[in-house]
């Protein structure tokens, strides 16, 4: 397709935000009504939950809130923040028991032990996404539990390198009961 003689030609540019305009927008009520998170500074819609996402993320955070009561703190689908102009929202986020340090800021890369996502239509966006933005920050483990296939899918940072990502089948005790 050829352009009109003395046509304009047009590029389009998509608007950055930083974690702090992000915030204020929250602040104001701008987001109120919409499920989105921040992720390299772009506003990304979050797809709805099916009841299997909710219902394994449910009981396996559970049980790690049993497992590491002492030693971690469990978070479901709350936000972390990350220097890449992200602010994710995973559905669980093993961090520290910093607390009441959480009252100033959500956790950063350096609080947070391992993250999961349970994914059926949001697996693109988790695996190649979010696990980007999570290796760029140093988030040492992630794990992505595809419940289309049953697969449990880890990648572990070692050294700052993001090694090959492991799969293992999922067994009905894991995760998926």
């Amino acid at each position: 397709m050829s352009e009109k003689p003395g046509a304009i030609a047009m590029t389009l540019s998509t608007a950055k935000w930083t974690i702090d305009h992000y915030h204020r927008m929250i602040e104001t009520g701008i987001l109120d009504d919409r499920q989105v998170e921040l992720l390299n500074g772009v506003i990304v819609e979050m797809v709805p939950e099916g009841t299997a996402h909710t219902y394994f993320s449910d009981r396996f955070a559970n049980q790690l809130r049993v497992a590491l009561s002492t030693r971690a703190q469990i978070r479901e689908a709350r936000p972390i923040t990350l220097p890449n102009n992200s602010e994710p929202e995973p559905d669980i986020a093993v961090v520290q028991l910093l607390n009441d340090v959480y009252l100033q800021h959500h956790p950063y890369p350096e609080n947070i032990f391992w993250l999961i996502e349970y994914s059926d239509s949001s697996l693109t966006k988790d695996l190649e996404e979010k696990s980007k933005i999570y290796a760029a920050a140093g988030i040492p483990e992630y794990w992505v539990v595809n419940l289309r296939d049953r697969l449990l899918i880890v990648e572990i940072l070692f050294n700052l390198e993001p090694l090959n990502p492991w799969l293992f089948p999922i067994l009905p005790s894991m995760f998926l009961n």
